[in-house]
């Protein structure tokens, strides 16, 4: 072993013993969850096979799903997939905390939690016939297939960082989505705003966990945060031309730089690193890096927004239509 890579070692360990001095404060914040929080199952909102209304109201879900433009069934393929890579998170949450702690016992409870969504979202896109479900299918196989290997796995902090930037993200385009298909799918807005209300309260769980971790070690894991916040390489980043979708849910104002710059500017906020003092030099560099975030994010977002021409987007997922877009 190279002596920069014992050293990376060391100063993980001592990351993990931070870590293991949190264990009531989980224990605490797992609790306040679960009273905050109510559970739901796809059976409970879309119809179900012992209804006996059940086919009339298949039909009727089918006739307004009809109205769902293209740009938002992109959105929607993108989203369930997103959340179908679900056994790639928890594998990564997994490695770093065991498995009988109250770390575990939070990644058993958050997959869990987690695992309604893409469900909901899979029943709802069969029962209206909405995608081309065979071509979902092989996408899904595919992306998990493909696995997701990021170069933060490694770092326990960096993990909660990650997650805290992830849940924000998937609850604003979750959210979004359904706004812009409200008008002719309500129960597309009801499914999403359901999934949305729920990764709200997992982006507090991790922002408050790491805003801890900041208390206890406030330069190793702002030196964490300055490497995440940047640029979050999405969830979905192995889907087979994850880019194009990317760039059609960005088109429609679902999801996009300057969402991200919001994240980063409202966690900048939360964690209260701005005004973070009796820092070391790692400490302080990693401050001055991450305080420059907002600017640098705000010239990609119009770099993008300048280059950005109308363009021809065609998806087997959605039956192989040709979906024109400024």
């Amino acid at each position: 072993m190279t002596p920069h890579a014992m050293q990376r070692q060391h100063a993980h360990a001592s990351k993990y013993e931070v870590l293991a001095s949190l264990e009531s404060f989980v224990k605490d914040l797992m609790e306040k969850h679960e009273s905050k929080r109510e559970i739901w199952y796809s059976s409970q909102i879309l119809p179900v096979d012992q209804d006996s209304n059940n086919d009339k109201e298949i039909k009727e879900l089918r006739d307004r799903a009809r109205g769902v433009p293209d740009s938002a069934r992109v959105a929607l393929a993108l989203n369930l997939l997103t959340e179908e890579g679900l056994p790639h998170f928890h594998r990564l949450i997994a490695e770093h905390f065991g498995s009988d702690t109250f770390w575990s016992k939070w990644n058993n409870l958050w997959t869990a939690e987690e695992d309604r969504h893409g469900n909901i979202l899979r029943d709802y896109i069969r029962d209206s016939r909405l995608l081309n479900f065979q071509v979902l299918e092989k996408l899904q196989f595919n992306y998990i297939r493909a696995g997701f290997n990021p170069d933060w796995g490694g770092d326990p902090y960096k993990v909660f960082v990650y997650t805290s930037c992830q849940e924000k993200a998937t609850q604003v385009s979750h959210a979004n989505t359904g706004r812009i298909v409200v008008d002719k799918e309500p129960m597309i807005n009801a499914i999403t705003q359901k999934i949305a209300q729920d990764e709200a309260r997992h982006y507090a769980f991790y922002m408050n966990v790491f805003k801890e971790i900041l208390e206890r070690d406030p330069d190793h894991a702002l030196d964490a945060a300055s490497a995440i916040m940047p640029s979050i390489e999405m969830p979905g980043i192995s889907v087979v031309n994850f880019n194009e979708y990317a760039d059609v849910v960005r088109r429609s104002g679902i999801y996009g730089p300057r969402d991200y710059k919001k994240i980063v500017e409202q966690l900048i906020i939360a964690w209260g690193i701005e005004v973070m003092k009796c820092l070391n030099e790692l400490g302080r560099k990693a401050q001055e890096k991450i305080m420059g975030i907002p600017a640098r994010l705000e010239k990609v977002a119009e770099y993008i927004e300048l280059r950005s021409k109308t363009k021809s987007f065609r998806f087997e997922v959605v039956f192989g239509r040709v979906l024109e877009m400024a």
